[in-house]
């Protein structure tokens, strides 16, 4: 009874020993202490189950430090005393170890180390699962009691519960681990559905950024986008409390053929110090400069291509891993939806602006008064003309209309326009001799927000209002010699920059020159590019004076009447024959403009219903000398000028000169000589 007693002590000595011990190593060392008063152990080694129950390995073992060096994690395979153990679930004497340990490969080689030693294996199982098995081997000469043996037996099982109890632990904090990160996760999904959901796209960026970066404890977020015409990266939304400056917000790189195949492809991807060199040069530069050791890439991709690229970096090596770049990538599909609706919204706010500018010059062109609706007439000099235009209207071809100033050169441009492919598109006009020359290169190609003083606003030229359409220059030969290699640019590369802007803009843009100046004398008086000339002179189209087709004046005085009456809603029936031969005579060196405003004042001054028409104004206009029937204004002009040249022995400025007497400033007079083309040679002759 006393023997007994004292086993029971043992044994509810070793269960409280057992379950007093934090870790699995230091329940089999108190097995060792328990069982030293009644059984000296050379050791105590705990083999593990495999899921497919075909092997065990090594999980945990007490020691003496004589024992052979086998490492956690030797394996034993289900064969001799071993499977029986774990078949029959009784403990197993094993005489020899080193017999045993031969049937193992991972325990051959300590073999000869255990020659003459015994063990005993305990299975170590529950009722529910069979977790593996105890082995605890003595030195040679000693040998194992049945009291031992029964002892240990109940130690193992209780070892078993034990291991029961600590992997269902384990598998409820790894639970509650996967827990946390899973909320972590998704609060962090929702933080960004929160930032798209609420803000604008740049703030969105720069808000991503920062939880980002907090979540994953990481040195720098950050998101490039990319322009597609330009392939350059743009840095935008960047957090980086702690940067050196190498890398900054606005930062850019520019993207070869290659990398852009690479961003093409890229879905995600974890990068090294090593792999920097397959970046841009630019963007790997700026990494090494700020010590990043370790970059989480995720392309910005949506159905048409990529649109950006997400980075998270740490200087930290290997920082992330597999399930950091799943989480990237599931952000990354939320921020290229949020990224492509901003750009389409841009892309159409864009296009709204270009179309309420078309819309605003469509409705100022509608206000305009033109000089009328259609070309009125059948004589052969302007048949000659409506050929031409029907030949160059289908191509794309620059045409330069020549002409007196009234011919209707306006009316043949639109003509070109609506019979080309382009008719879609916006006629856009510009008179360059009716703006002040500072203001020409604006109106061509636009501004910039103070650009110049007065720029207030963001302006686009007209090049960019005609894009796909026709851009109509009226009086091209008063355009200044500063402004002329601009404009050639423009018209041979079809690009440009705005006033105050680096940035290259793209057009493509059809032009119809017009102009009632000689360019070659021009280009002869260094007055006008000739290089430009040629480019605009590719298809020339001759536009008559109205005296050379006096056959198409009574029709354009009966187009005439007939709209002006209904505009004046007046009721005239006819036009009186000598009336109409009176207009017919008539030189009209103000050419289809000067009629039809003639034959407005015929309109006003009608009270029946016959035309009422002045004929001393055209007798007087008919019985002029040739001379001046063919004067214009700015022959008048030209001559005086000269005339006070010569007078002035060719002195333009100071006391007695030519500025001084016409009344002009120095500036003015020059301006004049230069659009007039007087040269020194004419008023020296």
């Amino acid at each position: 009874m006393t023997m007994t007693d004292d086993r029971y002590r043992t044994l509810l000595g070793a269960f409280s020993a057992v379950a007093d011990q934090p870790t699995v190593k230091a329940v089999l060392h108190s097995l060792r202490g328990v069982l030293a008063s009644t059984s000296k152990l050379h050791g105590v080694e705990l083999y593990l189950l495999s899921g497919d129950g075909q092997t065990l390995s090594s999980f945990e073992f007490d020691r003496d430090d004589d024992a052979p060096a086998i490492n956690v994690g030797a394996k034993l395979s289900r064969v001799g005393a071993v499977a029986r153990v774990l078949d029959e679930q009784n403990p197993v004497f094993i005489p020899d170890l080193a017999q045993e340990m031969l049937k193992h490969p991972d325990l051959a080689p300590f073999a000869p180390e255990v020659v003459g030693r015994s063990t005993y294996l305990f299975p170590v199982s529950t009722f529910q699962k069979q977790f593996g098995i105890l082995s605890t081997p003595k030195l040679p000469g000693q040998q194992f009691a049945q009291e031992d043996v029964e002892l240990l037996g109940s130690l193992a099982s209780h070892v078993a519960v034990a291991l029961e109890c600590a992997f269902a632990k384990d598998r409820a904090e790894q639970y509650q681990r996967e827990l946390a990160s899973e909320r972590d996760r998704l609060r962090l999904v929702l933080e960004i559905n929160n930032h798209v959901a609420k803000l604008g796209i740049n703030d969105v960026l720069r808000s991503a950024s920062a939880s980002i970066r907090s979540y994953f404890v990481s040195d720098f977020t950050a998101f490039w986008i990319l322009d597609k015409d330009s392939s350059e990266l743009r840095g935008v939304g960047l957090e980086f409390p702690i940067s050196k400056g190498a890398i900054s917000e606005t930062a850019s790189a520019d993207l070869s053929a290659e990398d852009f195949e690479k961003l093409r492809a890229r879905r995600a991807d974890i990068l090294t110090t090593v792999d920097f060199g397959s970046l841009p040069a630019s963007f790997a530069s700026s990494l090494k400069a700020e010590s990043i050791s370790s970059l989480a890439l995720v392309a910005l991709t949506t159905g048409g291509g990529p649109i950006g690229l997400l980075a998270v970096g740490s200087r930290k090596a290997d920082a992330f891993g597999q399930k950091d770049l799943d989480l990237l990538s599931q952000i990354a599909i939320q921020i290229s939806l949020a990224l492509d609706n901003a750009l389409a919204y841009g892309r159409l706010n864009a296009s709204a602006a270009r179309l309420e500018d078309e819309r605003l010059y469509l409705e100022a062109e509608i206000e305009s008064e033109y000089n009328f609706e259609d070309i009125v007439g059948k004589s052969a000099a302007i048949r000659k003309v409506l050929d031409q235009v029907a030949i160059v209207a289908p191509t794309s071809s620059t045409v330069l209309l020549h002409g007196e100033t009234g011919t209707g050169k306006e009316l043949v441009a639109r003509a070109i326009h609506n019979r080309s492919p382009r008719r879609e598109r916006t006629f856009v006009r510009l008179n360059c001799a009716a703006i002040p020359s500072g203001l020409v290169e604006s109106e061509l190609f636009g501004h910039e927000k103070g650009a110049f003083t007065g720029a207030l606003i963001q302006k686009r030229g007209r090049f960019e209002l005609a894009d796909h359409g026709t851009l109509f220059l009226d009086e091209i030969g008063d355009i200044t010699m500063d402004l002329q290699p601009k404009l050639l640019r423009a018209l041979q590369e079809r690009e440009f920059e705005r006033l105050g802007s680096t940035k290259t803009l793209q057009v493509d843009v059809r032009l119809i020159a017009a102009t009632h100046r000689n360019l070659e004398g021009m280009i002869r008086n260094n007055q006008f590019r000739e290089d430009l000339f040629y480019r605009l002179n590719v298809f020339p189209i001759e536009i008559p004076p109205l005296r050379e087709r006096r056959e198409d004046i009574p029709l354009l005085v009966h187009f005439f009447v007939s709209r002006l009456s209904r505009t004046m809603q007046r009721r005239i029936r006819s036009i009186p024959k000598r009336a109409m031969e009176a207009l017919v005579a008539s030189d009209w060196p103000g050419n289809i403009r000067e009629l039809e405003n003639f034959i407005e004042r015929c309109v006003i001054l009608t009270q029946g219903d016959e035309l009422n028409v002045p004929r001393t104004e055209l007798r007087r206009s008919a019985e002029r000398p040739m001379a001046s029937a063919v004067s214009t204004f700015e022959q008048v002009e030209r001559q005086t000028i000269l005339d006070a040249l010569k007078s002035a022995s060719g002195k333009i400025a100071g006391k007695g000169g030519a500025a001084e007497r016409l009344g002009l400033k120095r500036t003015t007079l020059q301006n004049k000589m230069n659009r007039l083309s007087i040269t020194r040679a004419d008023y020296r002759a």
